[in-house]
């Protein structure tokens, strides 16, 4: 089977299970797992930040980081396509009572002069208080896009201005950094809060941090326990996390160039239509009349191959370090061969 449907299906390796069976734990909810507290340390120091909080999954991590920095009837500045409007089941209208203000941005990014324009003036109480932006980097329904450090400069100018949080929803920030050759405090310098997963290119089989300084983090861990994130002995699943950032963190690059020869033979195809542009590790590309989406999808499945449905004639490949350079030759081979 190849698997290209995310970088979340990726099982540990027996490197990884063996840090995990060998973690010293303890009871996380008394801060007494050392292995957690270790990791948390960890990336608090890597981006700068005095406070780290371990969360189950990456979508808990973001809405505690939207709750931190808002109260009910406020509002949050996003992309159109950001992950926290389009795929948290609905979670920060539910868990913090806010509305969002999307900005039809580029590939899930949008510039200062966009984020100036979509704050509400704070004394018109007829519209919701602007409280917070969130970025998203790399961008998922962007096709893997990478900020530009600049922009993101000129965004938090915006906030600072404006009394506005800055939260980054960095579940693939990564790939950002690895492509960009990037140091991870560039960003803990610009963002309050920031979570990044473990379970999405770096091989965990669970888990996402939340970054931030003590201030803003100050009631983390109880918006956790509300959320239902209260963990015990979790140092077997952050020992994980420390192995795969000793190990799985530079060959991210690995990844974004069987992305890039994908993209190649994909656009050497006469039955594709478009093939958006690759950045790191994820390839979304349109078909045209010569083949059905059904029809493709079926003959892909019988080579057992497994890709995602974006919607609105998207398809989505994401490679990964399960995706092995044999089964990259093999599917390279498989797509030149499908039979419009």
């Amino acid at each position: 089977m190849i698997d290209l449907r995310s970088d979340t299906v990726t099982k540990s390796s027996k490197g990884m299970l063996e840090a995990m069976f060998k973690a010293e734990v303890g009871d996380d909810i008394y801060k007494e797992d050392p292995t957690v507290n270790l990791l948390e340390e960890r990336l608090a120091d890597m981006f700068g930040k005095s406070n780290a909080l371990f969360f189950p999954s990456g979508s808990m991590a973001n809405q505690t980081a939207i709750k931190l920095h808002t109260n009910p009837g406020e509002q949050v500045i996003a992309d159109k396509w950001a992950h926290v409007y389009n795929y948290e089941g609905g979670g920060a209208s539910f868990n913090s009572g806010v509305s969002f203000k999307l900005i039809d941005g580029n590939r899930g990014m949008f510039n200062a002069e966009q984020v100036e324009a979509s704050i509400n003036a704070p004394d018109f109480y007829h519209s919701a208080l602007t409280r917070l932006v969130a970025i998203e980097n790399t961008t998922n329904k962007g096709g893997g896009a990478c900020w530009n450090l600049e922009e993101l400069k000129r965004i938090k100018n915006v906030c600072e201005n404006n009394g506005l949080g800055y939260h980054l929803d960095g579940a693939r920030l990564w790939n950002a950094i690895v492509k960009n050759n990037e140091d991870p405090k560039q960003y803990g310098l610009l963002f309050d809060t920031i979570s990044v997963c473990l379970s999405k290119g770096l091989g965990c089989p669970i888990g996402s941090v939340l970054i931030g300084d003590e201030k803003i983090m100050e009631n983390a861990i109880r918006i956790r326990k509300i959320l239902g994130g209260a963990t015990r002995q979790v140092g077997y699943l952050a020992a994980a996390g420390i192995y795969a950032l000793d190990n799985n963190m530079n060959r991210l690059s690995e990844d974004h160039d069987k992305a890039k020869e994908l993209g190649i033979v994909l656009e050497e195809l006469k039955f594709v239509e478009k093939v958006e542009l690759i950045e790191t590790n994820i390839v979304i590309f349109t078909l045209n009349n010569k083949i059905s989406k059904e029809s493709f999808f079926l003959q892909m499945k019988k080579h057992n191959v497994l890709l995602s449905d974006m919607g609105g004639g998207k398809i989505r490949m994401v490679t990964h370090l399960d995706y092995t350079f044999n089964q990259h030759n093999q599917l390279l081979t498989i797509l030149r061969d499908i039979n419009p």
